[in-house]
């Protein structure tokens, strides 16, 4: 092969797409005269980065061969063009293996007796003896495409010919083939003999008929798999969907540095049965936040079907509150075990202590879909008061929130397929009776979805969790988060009662002389006396009345307080037949009771039959009675009943109070309920002789000496409990 071509004084070449002779090199510079007679001085450097400098006069220009196309070649080609390597060599130097090599050397290739023609010919003697016809032109032309692109020159190109894996098929078929994959993307999944039909069809509309024939059925269907394996063009239609509503690359990674500058949050049903509290099967729904910077889960609840946006802001509550150790837990799941520096926050945090080891993180940006549940208008609100930034995904985009669709993945591969009565994640792979081995009721999956966070995803090696600078040392969540905090701080947000009640669902209504009336349940309480009837100091003159639908026993007014620094204080308001009902109840419960209630002419007396009927239904379920549609309902209702305050706000449950106490909760008060029943076991809906009257100046005043009503008995009768009698 020749030499490398050299820059000297005299030479021309080609730079910046002009020709220029060199006129003298000097300290690294070259000074460059054109044919025009332009001078320029360049910097050697910068003439050989030139793309397309090139020494014109040199006799040839080495080129390093593509040696990694050469090994993708079949092997007998590779070792064709290497065994016609060696004989260029010792046609050129009289040894095989180039000047360099000892081995003894052939008479009629040696250089000092042959001449350059004479080994040309005997080389092609000696080929066409060994069973290869070559002629000495041959030879010839072999050596100079040695000399011009190496080793690669003496491949046999035909190998290399650029392939297509659509061969020679008809440019018009593969173009209404493309067509009508395209168009089959939102279609149901068909066969291929289907995309025939549509195929020939198609062609029969643009050339005619009969115009363009289609080929035999077996190379259609290769065509078929040329054209749309890697395209996401065949398989089912959700993959097909997902492939169509992911972005065009290349993909830009989502890049975040911190802890909480982007937290995900969606939901997914769980692939597993649990038992409710009365034995009805039912596969739960999960709602998480994950953060991506350090893929932390950093809340996580647990609900029957039908995700509420209280659920939702209970997140937000949850993932800024450190997780408390609960009873059963090991010593090695608390945070002061963990890599996170648990001493120093301790000093910044008092709420750490005992925690478990899950970080304490506030989102600055949370991603979410367009689903009911989290653009509402509480979860809007809560996140705006926190000053969070809500950023929807596009419809039908899960790529756009891609990492917390992995984590459901995985979620679903390292916990759920452990637990009992595990589905599958269609029902192709569900077992034959896999409601029947549902062993966990809800509170206890969701209590060992929570130990299984702490033990068996914040402490695990996540693939995603790679630094750039050392990619094969893979990170686990905490260790990460304790990388991250240590760079950009720890600042922790104290969350209180008001702060609950703010994350909760808002209505704004009035407030009447009967109370606060929500969904045909009446609120009322002695501290709204002072406002019934009067316009709220908003705009709109209506009161804002937040409430939680996972325990409807009270909602919270706001009300004016000048005492206070803002202005306003929260007083909780009970509902008026909270005696009548001591078990759980939710909103599913009231709705699926407004269904089955015929509603009355008397807004009152519909609302008392309700009631009725709510302590009816839960008496009913609780015996093991009941239709299935309302165990369901009813053991939804203990369900949330069991986590009614925000998981993590001062680690328990709003404070009880007693009946007619200014401001505290009544819903569970089991003393006034003993107080309703008379001694025949019925129960009255009139005060008794030991119950508070109202101070309401709304209520009628009895006179002195006239007697009062008689007290009208309201039985209700159990048709279960009075069959056991008979």
């Amino acid at each position: 092969m020749p030499g490398m071509p050299v820059v000297e004084l005299g030479c021309q070449v080609r730079f910046e797409g002009r020709t220029w002779t060199v006129a003298a090199l000097a300290d690294g510079q070259v000074r460059l005269v054109a044919e025009d007679g332009a001078v320029a001085a360049v910097l050697l450097s910068l003439l050989f980065a030139d793309a397309g400098f090139e020494v014109l006069d040199a006799p040839g220009v080495a080129r390093v061969p593509p040696l990694g196309l050469l090994q993708s070649l079949p092997e007998a080609v590779r070792e064709q063009a290497l065994a016609w390597e060696r004989h260029v060599r010792e046609v050129e130097t009289g040894q095989p293996g180039g000047p360099g090599d000892a081995g003894p050397r052939l008479a009629e290739y040696d250089p000092q007796k042959r001449t350059l023609a004479q080994r040309e010919e005997a080389k092609a003697a000696e080929l066409s003896a060994a069973g290869m016809p070559t002629s000495a032109v041959t030879v010839r032309r072999m050596r100079a495409r040695y000399r011009r692109e190496g080793v690669w020159g003496l491949v046999d190109h035909r190998a290399t010919r650029p392939r297509t894996a659509l061969g020679r098929a008809d440019e018009r078929v593969v173009a209404a083939l493309w067509e009508v994959l395209e168009a089959g993307r939102e279609r149901s999944s068909g066969t291929l003999g289907r995309l025939r039909v549509y195929t020939e069809r198609l062609l029969a509309e643009q050339y005619g008929q009969g115009v363009v024939p289609l080929p035999s059925s077996a190379t259609f269907n290769r065509l078929v798999h040329a054209l749309a394996d890697g395209r996401g063009l065949l398989g089912s239609a959700r993959q097909r969907r997902w492939r169509s509503a992911r972005p065009a690359p290349p993909f830009v990674p989502t890049t975040v540095m911190a802890p909480g500058e982007l937290v995900m949050m969606d939901s997914t049903v769980l692939d597993a049965f649990v038992v409710l509290d009365d034995g009805v099967v039912e596969r739960p729904e999960l709602t998480i936040a994950l953060d991506v910077a350090t893929r932390t889960i950093c809340a996580a609840v647990l609900r029957a079907k039908g995700t509420r946006s209280v659920d939702a802001a209970q997140l937000l509550a949850q993932m800024m509150v450190p997780a408390p150790m609960r009873p059963g837990w090991a010593e090695a799941l608390a945070m002061e075990h963990s890599v996170v520096p648990y001493e120093r926050l301790l000093s910044r945090d008092a709420r750490l202590e005992g925690a478990a080891a899950r970080p304490v993180i506030t989102p600055q940006t949370i991603v979410v879909d367009q689903g009911n549940v989290f653009v509402s208008s509480s979860f809007i609100a809560a996140c705006e008061s926190l000053g969070i930034s809500v950023q929807p995904a596009p419809p039908g985009n899960g790529p756009a929130k891609g990492h917390v669709e992995r984590t459901f993945s995985s979620i679903n591969t390292l916990f759920v397929q452990h637990v009992a009565a595990y589905t599958g994640s269609h029902t192709g792979e569900r077992g034959k009776d896999a409601e029947g081995e549902a062993v966990w009721t809800l509170a206890q999956l969701a209590e060992m979805f929570q130990e299984w966070i702490i033990c068996g995803w914040q402490e695990r090696e996540h693939d995603g969790l790679r630094h750039p600078m050392m990619p094969r040392c893979a990170l686990s969540p905490n260790e990460m988060w304790a990388a991250l905090v240590a760079v950009c701080g720890y600042v922790p947000v104290p969350l209180g009662r008001e702060d609950y009640i703010e994350l909760m669902p808002v209505k704004r209504q009035k407030i009447n002389d009967y109370g606060i009336r929500i969904d045909y349940r009446t609120y009322d309480h002695k501290v709204l006396n002072s406002y019934r009837g009067e316009r709220s100091p908003a705009a709109d003159g209506l009161w804002e009345i937040h409430y939680n639908p996972h325990a409807p026993g009270q909602v919270w007014v706001r009300l004016p307080k000048p005492d206070q620094p803002r202005g306003y204080g929260w007083e909780a308001v009970p509902w008026i037949h909270h005696t009548l009902v001591t078990a759980p109840f939710t909103d599913f419960t009231w709705q699926h009771l407004r269904r089955t209630v015929a509603r009355r002419a008397d807004r009152a007396q519909h609302e008392h039959d309700l009631a009725l009927a709510l302590r009816e239904l839960l008496e009913r379920a609780a015996a093991g009675h009941g239709t299935r549609r309302e165990k369901v309902v009813a053991a939804r209702a203990r369900t949330a009943a069991t986590d009614g305050a925000v998981w993590g706000i001062l680690y328990g449950r709003q404070p009880e109070a007693e009946a007619d106490e200014l401001g505290e909760d009544v819903f569970d008060d089991i003393e006034d309920d003993e107080e309703l029943l008379t001694d025949d076991g019925t129960l009255s809906i009139w005060p008794t002789e030991h119950t508070p009257q109202s101070d309401s100046s709304t209520g009628a005043v009895q006179e002195v000496g006239v007697p009062a009503p008689g007290r009208p008995q309201v039985t209700v009768y159990d048709p279960f409990e009075e069959s056991l009698k008979w």
